[in-house]
């Protein structure tokens, strides 16, 4: 299936929700617009966010760094990514990631869009700055839901 209806968004524009875990998204694209077939959000992140480590068995993901650094581990491997870099991870490739810079401002392409379910129940609508704290159950449980998948483990970054 394919987009409805054509669609704009200006920098700044698009429904912002605070992820738990950490990091405001700004949706730019839904599947409900695209029929299913792919979503794109913005995340603006602080230094030391990181995710479990994860995997999304039935989506590929790519992240294109738009300010900032981050360290991302894809397959077991350590890569670090600044402004211009992208990463893809395929169906089923363990990754996570780690912001390295005071802030960092990623967008994120998922295809299909069948994961939007997931960041959809793990967070809540953004009011004012700032996120809430992570609730690292209730982003298991809406990994379990939307995805079918459970979270592989543990951020894999040596922290100081």
């Amino acid at each position: 299936m394919t987009t409805t209806a054509p669609i704009i968004r200006a920098a700044g524009e698009g429904d912002r929700r605070w992820f738990y875990g950490g990091g405001t998204h700004t949706w730019k694209v839904t599947t409900d617009e695209t029929g299913g077939t792919f979503v794109v959000f913005e995340d603006q992140l602080s230094q030391g966010k990181m995710t479990p480590l994860h995997r999304h068995p039935e989506v590929e993901e790519t992240v294109y760094v738009l300010e900032g650094e981050i360290l991302i581990n894809l397959d077991g491997e350590e890569h670090e990514l600044g402004p211009g870099s992208i990463t893809v991870s395929p169906r089923g490739v363990p990754h996570a990631f780690m912001v390295r810079s005071e802030r960092a401002r990623l967008l994120f392409l998922q295809t299909p869009g069948s994961a939007q379910g997931f960041y959809w129940d793990a967070s809540e609508p953004a009011v004012g700055e700032g996120a809430g704290p992570m609730d690292l159950d209730r982003v298991r449980e809406a990994a379990h839901k939307q995805l079918g998948t459970d979270l592989v483990g543990p951020p894999p970054f040596k922290t100081d």
